[in-house]
């Protein structure tokens, strides 16, 4: 009858196609190309700079005769990501081939990708443009990029995004409990397999935003999670992209960092960590760790995450959300390797100096104002403030451990015997005099047990009587703190931050390229 009209029908059609025509080799191509032509429609964001709220091709997603495809939509998207798929052999595809492999508008691409991305740019965002050739899966790429734009939608006015509704609500297919009447697009899928193509592909951006919109927003995903018994096959990729933060877009590390955090959160997480023991970790190029429990390499990993924020990026969100994961795991602490419980005490005495440094800058600062009123002054104090917090928050996470599990720390109280002049100027300063009770309590205790067994003791010999003093040392001499705990809080607007990564990410996988930017706007945008 008219344009909108048809429009409706060809997203239905896409709908069916995408849900409906088995995955076979003649028919590979045809579903990478409904998928691809899907994420063009809902392409019309890249041409505003502004998170785009409303158009024809969203006000068709929401409802009428493509609603009731929705919950098949996001279950066929979820299915061919974790069947990784690759292209059928030369010889049995059906649609002709351009010469350089791809879609059957791939050559567009080129031509298109200099001038589309003039508006809307976060420089650096998501992996280098991968040719199809590369892509070991083009289909279960394109499918998860669909998923993730159709998941970041905008709710319509008088109504939720339904395809994030059935993100957040579908099931486990060993679970036979009903789904409540009030949940719509519900549907079930194996998590199993979803938990094993997770843990597979964790080295593209897209992988790890759909694992952490999972784990934020699906509870049913999030308990099964926690429960498996092998975490370390999710936990290691996420640390490996923290430990090759030079090499990763800030992007990509907050999500692997807000992973942790959300993790974090669970007691028996923290717990479980401490037990898997692993070998070799051949990524980990500062020291051999031959053998050390995952907990451990978690410490670690974000300590130099920490360290390399102070020297380089300075980004306050990333420094907050390392200490909220340390602190959160603090009171679990177990059997610390020794090499962490040293970076715990070198990261302390590193915010020490920076304090120090910046408390000298401040007196000499100030001295100067005194003799030119002319000369406007830096704000040290809020430098030292914010280190200040740091070093507080520092102080809590090594407090938190002392009290709550001393006895099975023995490498945390010998690194801080070890350094135990770095303390020394806190035990009087006002921000700190508090937390500093139960440490320098430790300390004083163990020193002493260290001077009555003499001099020239070896490693072993003070892990030993560190070992003894433990039971010896009455535990309601330690002073009780709140439990600290952090939970992860989306920002107020998640969109503003969402919608350009996942368009940067569809944008640097040549997805959206096909056609030129008039064919899109003509087809997207136009009312007529």
């Amino acid at each position: 009858s008219d344009s909108e009209d048809l429009l409706e029908e060809l997203l239905c059609c896409l709908m069916q196609l995408i849900t409906d025509i088995p995955l076979l080799d003649i028919t590979y191509e045809i579903s990478v190309e409904a998928v691809s032509t899907m994420v063009v429609f809902l392409s019309c964001q890249l041409f505003h700079k502004e998170v785009l709220r409303q158009s024809i091709s969203h006000k068709y997603l929401m409802r009428g005769r493509c609603l009731p495809y929705t919950s098949k939509l996001v279950k066929t998207l979820l299915y061919n990501f974790i069947r990784q798929e690759k292209p059928p052999p030369p010889g049995t595809h059906v649609l002709p081939q351009q010469s350089d492999g791809g879609g059957l508008l791939y050559g567009l691409a080129s031509g298109v990708a200099t001038g589309l991305w003039t508006v809307f740019t976060l420089g650096g965002v998501g992996s280098k443009v991968a040719a199809a050739s590369e892509l070991s899966s083009p289909l279960a790429n394109q499918s998860l990029l669909l998923l993730l734009v159709l998941a970041n939608l905008t709710d319509a006015a008088d109504a939720p995004n339904p395809y994030r509704q059935a993100i957040m609500s579908f099931k486990n297919t060993q679970d036979s409990s009903p789904f409540p009447s009030s949940i719509p697009h519900a549907f079930q899928i194996n998590f199993n397999s979803l938990y094993m193509a997770l843990c597979e592909q964790q080295t593209s951006d897209q992988a790890t935003l759909l694992l952490y919109t999972l784990l934020h927003q699906n509870s049913n995903i999030r308990t099964y999670m926690l429960a498996r018994t092998d975490m370390e096959n999710l936990v290691l990729p996420i640390l490996e992209i923290l430990y090759h933060v030079e090499e990763r877009n800030s992007h990509h590390v907050y999500m692997a960092l807000i992973i942790l955090l959300i993790l974090t959160e669970d007691d028996g997480f923290n717990r479980s960590i401490h037990e898997v023991m692993l070998k070799n970790i051949t990524w980990y190029s500062e020291r051999v760790l031959t053998e050390i429990s995952l907990g451990s390499l978690l410490i670690l990993v974000v300590i130099r995450t920490i360290q390399y924020n102070m020297t380089r990026t300075r980004d306050k969100y990333l420094h907050t959300n390392c200490l909220a994961a340390l602190a959160n795991m603090s009171a679990q602490f177990r059997s610390l390797h020794q090499y962490a419980a040293q970076r715990i005490v070198s990261l302390f005495s590193l915010l020490s100096k920076k304090h120090n440094k910046v408390l000298e800058q401040a007196t000499q600062s100030l001295r100067g104002s005194l003799s030119s009123n002319d000369v406007p002054l830096p704000d040290y104090a809020q430098d030292l403030n914010v280190i200040e917090e740091v070093i507080r928050m520092m102080l809590e996470i090594i407090n938190s451990c002392l009290t709550n599990s001393l006895h099975h720390n023995p490498n945390l109280v010998y690194a801080l015997l070890y350094k135990r002049d770095l303390f020394e100027q806190f035990r009087t300063h006002p921000s700190f005099q508090d937390i500093m009770q139960n440490i320098d309590l430790v300390i004083t205790f163990f020193s002493s047990r260290l001077l009555q067994a003499g001099a020239e003791l070896s490693v072993e010999r003070v892990l030993e009587i560190i070992k003894q003093g433990v039971v010896a040392l009455p535990k309601d001499r330690l002073k009780k703190f709140p439990e600290l705990k952090f939970k992860y809080v989306e920002e107020e607007q998640p969109e503003e931050f969402f919608i350009p990564y996942v368009w940067s990410l569809v944008y640097n996988s040549a997805v959206g390229l096909y056609w030129s930017p008039q064919d899109i706007q003509l087809f997207t945008m136009d009312s007529d």
